[in-house]
């Protein structure tokens, strides 16, 4: 074997056994690590750590593999200790991942979204992986996920009110920290804009940070009948029950969170066109407002958002995409110009104008 194959082993070896990754954040979630670090209020050691969590002594070993794992991929870190005792043990504490997790931290909790995938759609989604390669061996419209589960997610979320919940409930958990930063680009995003219509908001938490933080905005969130179904119009938002490829209620912006990368370009050209025909002119502050990733900006995060292009191929043969086809998409569907406001992390604010 040539010495480059020998280095090619171990990054093979991590993609097959990729799966442990999520498996071992599954059950640090599962015995509630961070949680219990957090109640603690300072580092824990492996010996308080296994008594906080009420395992076995014999399991302590164990458990300090396991923590060696979550320290690798920046779960938890590990503390250096005063102690000049050879055999002292590890400290751990949190670190910004594992604070995305604790309980009391409700308003940027990202639990529901991790046992939405990685339980509740678990086998779904595993199915529609393993059936990716036929997929693309047939002339066909549906997606992987179709082709696995004899129905899209839209169909087995309406279907399955417990899958529903869980799914809405991860979208909610994931909205805190992209609301905290529409919010703090508000001054200009929302300047001149008297109306707005969320398209696919959910539940409303954006709709409504809107409303609160800019009074001045009327929110409207339109969205699939079982999705709104029993939500209370309480006078922050109104909510609607429809189909945005059939029609979207007029207002002077559209709002697009992390809705175009479900679809074809051939189904967001017909979503952007509905937005255009929606929106007020440019001189009444007409424009949509996407909440998206652009792939390979920022350059470091370019793994996470080829991870989603992946997630979004399998479950709605959507896409991820570069800057250079979010201009295609655009010019196709009318619009004449774009720019991106304002990025952070994988996800960037784009507005588009007519």
């Amino acid at each position: 074997m040539e010495s480059n194959q020998y280095q090619a082993v171990p990054a093979l070896l991590n993609m097959v056994f990729g799966f442990i990754k999520p498996m071992s954040l599954k059950c640090a979630l599962d015995l509630g690590i961070a949680d219990q670090i957090s109640s603690h209020g300072q580092p824990m050691t492996l010996s308080q750590l296994r008594s906080a969590l009420s395992l076995p002594q014999s399991k302590l070993p164990y458990l300090r593999h396991l923590l060696r794992m979550l320290t690798h991929f920046g779960f938890i870190q590990v503390q250096t200790s005063d102690s000049v005792v050879a055999e002292a043990q590890p400290i751990y504490d949190l670190t910004p991942m594992s604070r995305l997790v604790i309980n009391k931290e409700r308003s940027l909790n990202f639990v529901p979204f991790i046992r939405c995938h990685n339980e509740v759609l678990k086998d779904a989604l595993e199915k529609a992986f393993l059936c990716m390669g036929d997929w693309l061996k047939q002339e066909d419209k549906e997606t992987p996920f179709d082709m696995a589960n004899n129905c899209s997610l839209w169909e087995m979320t309406s279907q399955n009110s417990r899958l529903n919940e869980s799914f809405n409930s991860a979208m909610v958990s994931t909205t805190s920290i992209f609301t905290d930063e529409i919010i703090k680009s508000g001054g200009e995003i929302f300047k001149g804009i008297k109306s707005l219509v969320d398209v696919g908001g959910g539940v409303g938490a954006v709709a409504k940070a809107i409303a609160t933080n800019f009074p001045h905005v009327e929110c409207m969130v339109l969205d699939l009948p079982h999705v709104v179904r029993g939500l209370p119009n309480d006078g922050i938002v109104k909510f609607v029950s429809g189909d945005m490829f059939s029609h979207i209620p007029r207002a002077d912006a559209i709002l697009l969170k992390f809705i175009l990368h479900d679809w074809s370009d051939v189904a967001c050209l017909e979503i952007l066109k509905k937005c255009k025909e929606a929106i007020s002119s440019t001189e009444n502050g007409g424009k949509v407002i996407i909440v998206d990733a652009v792939v390979g900006s920022p350059i470091e995060y370019e793994e996470t958002q080829l991870l989603f292009d992946m997630l979004m191929l399998a479950v709605h043969a959507g896409a991820e995409r570069e800057e250079h086809e979010w201009k295609s998409l655009f010019t196709k569907a009318g619009f004449s110009s774009y720019k991106i406001v304002r990025t952070f992390g994988y996800i960037s604010i784009i507005e588009v104008y007519p």
